[in-house]
């Protein structure tokens, strides 16, 4: 019988070649393995043979000789529906997309043929060769999946959307078996053919990381009680309470959690030590943690590195949202955690809201390689109040159905919680959803550090005297030109600071540097800043005001102000204002603000438990929660799902599409962009990278580089994935990027 190759190798003789059947056996092994935590390990197996039987024809051998292109998917995905119809549906999908990508079942496809077009098309005829080499059952058994408690109170259009969610969720985690496993085993394949090394695997166990991590806890508790003293040694052990009590949940049966503690609870430390607890009680594989911005996962990353002590180096891996996933795939093996941003093979994960929502609705085999390594995971929803609200229906159902299904537990980490369970009222809401805190209504109490009032419209001439009669007052407005406007009037009073996502994470950290020494000492301090100060940036102002905004937003930057309880709630105000005109909110921000004044005027104390429920209600009921139609989309395909279709409307940030640009910020930033330009792989270039990158709207970099401001970084290498600012004069050493100069933009692009 003839041999059938896989994969040739240039300049090698034929005998060096991988062998289909080898090929075909190795990722058949691996898929299965890849499977084994969500019970699909059969299915997994044979999607895995059939995935390359097109490999088998005359055409493609030909091809790895020199000749045309061929398809060679095609033919596994038609023979698994001939042989065991409905199941051998769902591997057909991920079969015929492990490289092109998951395709719409029917209709049109985005560049990409459906499924049905692949499935009618004229394929070339196989060797039956592969019959020997690639045995198939007559039949393959798959458990059927666990419906949604509420299944049969739901009306009948929920109940036929909420089957379709379980059988496309199934396939787009079956497809992530696939194409990891394909991914790893020619991976492995090439580069034992160069005798190189692929840094993979040989993490650090998670019980060695939980002993690390409960040392460190041990001497932070020690150093605290040394040097606290009245209300911070009453906040330390209230601290410790939280804790004490979550990791005695932890023997709790894995699902769905919550963690309801306010700001300056310690939820970061509580939530980690649960999860530790949790997954090594239930034997789950990792923890993943998701935080809602990308300039606060470094610092939540960093501490977690610090918590595990000389472990947190090999341990932690960030995955950030800010370069294409296609920079991360470019191939080096010197960096194993950037190998580990492929498929999350990591104990610690520390990743950004967009990347893992988008991630689980994904039709591409570079995002979806990590889906199958979610399962069986301990997953924290940091600040889970910021789930996307035009998605909240599919992604709760995402959430629900990794729970339920694929043996993760969830835990929601807030200190305003969204009213999501079905005991508030939510159709189809969350059930059995347990707190890992003791008694959040206490708690709220125990740790109120301040008090709320609205003052109505305040002018920029208004803000600026509260500014000038308060020297240490933080004030949060929700715009970047409304803050810079603010900052440039203010600047001649004494110590006048500024934060927006126009200055770099690393920018943005000296002046935060400066802030808490300034605020320490008792030293004039004024802060004028955009929204992302509340995304867990830990700094303590005795006074702050807010521009209007949702009430959990409120909620979040009441914790920068008496964050360590140094004095009493009514000496420490959040005022609430409603800026001038020319500042007004956008539309749905407007419908968050509103909702926040109807709730103060009725429910009385904004922040209060009962309060926060009675505000996301509202919400709500004034939002469209799949605002695309993913279920509904979804419920009318039959068994035709629209995958493509729904990973285009799956975007978490909806607003313009944002691109990085590098900035020289310090000599360091120059180095670094200088290695990026004469770097022939990437290394481990893009960790340092994220601290000098402001997020610019695409339009704007398009007409810096057209005006000569922007350079492109060693295109000829990565294409057009890295710009550099050339100079620092459009780089405010206080503010940060401003593009808005009439010297190289024209005026009719002011509007950006």
């Amino acid at each position: 019988m003839p041999i059938c190759y896989a994969h040739s190798a240039e300049n090698r003789p034929e005998s060096d070649w991988q062998t289909l059947k080898s090929h075909a056996e190795n990722v058949a092994a691996l898929a299965a393995q890849f499977a084994e935590p969500f019970g699909a390990a059969e299915i997994a197996r044979y999607t895995g043979l059939l995935h390359d039987l097109g490999k088998y024809s005359d055409p493609f051998q030909n091809r790895l000789r020199g000749g045309k292109r061929v398809d060679h998917a095609t033919a596994g995905a038609k023979e698994a529906i001939a042989r065991w119809q409905l199941i051998g549906k769902l591997m057909a999908y991920c079969i015929a997309g492990h490289h092109a990508g998951l395709a719409n079942g029917s209709g049109e496809g985005k560049n990409r043929s459906t499924l049905k077009e692949r499935l009618a098309a004229d394929i070339p005829a196989l060797n039956p060769v592969w019959q020997a080499e690639i045995p198939l059952p007559e039949k393959i058994a798959l458990s059927p999946p666990k419906r949604h408690p509420d299944y049969h109170n739901f009306d009948q259009d929920k109940q036929v959307a909420h089957c379709r969610f379980i059988e496309s969720f199934f396939i787009r985690m079956l497809y992530s078996c696939l194409v990891d496993a394909d991914y790893l085993d020619t991976e492995a394949f090439y580069a034992k053919l160069e005798n190189e090394t692929i840094e993979r695997g040989n993490y650090p166990a998670l019980s060695d990381l939980q002993q690390a991590f409960n040392q460190h806890l041990q001497n932070v508790r020690a150093d605290a009680k040394k040097h606290s003293e009245g209300g911070q040694a009453e906040l330390n052990q209230l601290r410790s309470e939280i804790l004490d009590h979550a990791q005695q949940q932890a023997a709790l049966a894995p699902g769905l959690f919550t963690l309801t503690v306010p700001t300056g609870g310690g939820k970061t430390y509580t939530s980690m030590a649960f999860a530790l607890e949790h997954a090594r009680q239930h034997g789950q594989r990792r923890i993943i943690y998701i935080i809602p911005f990308t300039s606060i996962i470094e610092q939540n990353a960093g501490e977690f590195r610090k918590a595990f002590g000389a472990l947190g180096e090999a341990a932690v891996l960030e995955h950030h949202s800010t370069f294409d996933d296609r920079t991360l795939q470019e191939r080096d093996t010197r960096d194993k955690l950037r190998h580990a941003t492929e498929n999350w093979d990591a104990p610690i994960v520390v990743t950004t809201a967009v990347q893992f929502f988008e991630s689980l609705f994904a039709d591409r085999s570079a995002r979806c390689r990590k889906l199958h390594n979610i399962a069986g995971s301990v997953i924290i929803l940091d600040e889970a109040q910021m789930l996307p609200l035009h998605l909240l229906r599919p992604v709760m159902a995402a959430i629900d159905e990794l729970a339920r299904n694929y043996r993760c537990t969830v835990v929601m980490c807030t200190a305003t919680q969204p009213a999501i369970d079905a005991k508030h009222g939510f159709y189809g809401g969350f059930s059995d959803v347990r707190e890992i805190a003791p008694d959040p209504a206490r708690l709220y109490t125990a740790l109120r550090r301040t008090t709320v009032r609205h003052i109505g419209k305040q002018s920029d001439a208004e803000l600026l005297e509260h500014l000038t009669a308060q020297p240490q007052l933080l004030i949060i407005v929700n715009n970047r030109r409304h803050a810079r406007s603010l900052y440039d009037s203010a600047k001649p009073l004494d110590g006048v600071y500024h934060l927006t996502t126009l200055m770099c994470a690393e920018h943005r950290s000296e002046v935060l540097k400066t802030i808490r020494a300034r605020l320490k000492a008792g030293a004039p301090c004024r802060l004028i800043a955009t929204s992302l100060i509340e995304a867990g940036v830990d700094v303590s102002f005795p006074r702050l005001m807010r521009a209007e905004a949702g009430a959990d937003s409120i909620a979040q930057a009441a914790g920068r102000c008496n964050r360590e309880n140094l004095r009493t709630a009514d000496e420490s105000e959040v005022l609430i204002f409603r800026p001038e005109e020319q500042w007004k909110a956008p539309p749905e921000l407007a419908t968050y603000a509103a909702c926040m004044r109807e709730t103060l005027r009725n429910d009385g104390d904004l922040l209060a438990p009962e309060a926060m429920i009675a505000y996301f209600r509202r919400v709500y009921d004034l939002s469209d929660l799949d605002k695309h139609h993913i279920l509904e989309m979804l419920k009318n395909a039959g068994s035709d799902f629209p995958f493509q279709t729904i990973a285009e409307k799956s975007r978490v940030i909806e607003s313009n599409h944002m691109l990085p640009l590098l900035i020289p910020y310090d000599a360091n930033a120059e180095a670094h962009i200088n290695a990026l330009e004469h770097a022939d792989t990437i290394g481990g270039l893009l960790r340092q990278l994220q601290r000098y990158t402001v997020q610019v709207p695409e339009k704007a970099l398009c007409i810096l580089c057209k005006n000569r401001r922007v350079k492109i970084i060693n295109k000829e290498k990565f294409g057009e994935q890295f710009y550099a600012l050339i100079g620092t004069d459009l780089y405010d050493a206080q503010a940060g990027l401003n593009w808005d100069n009439p010297d190289y933009i024209d005026a009719d692009n002011l509007c950006i």
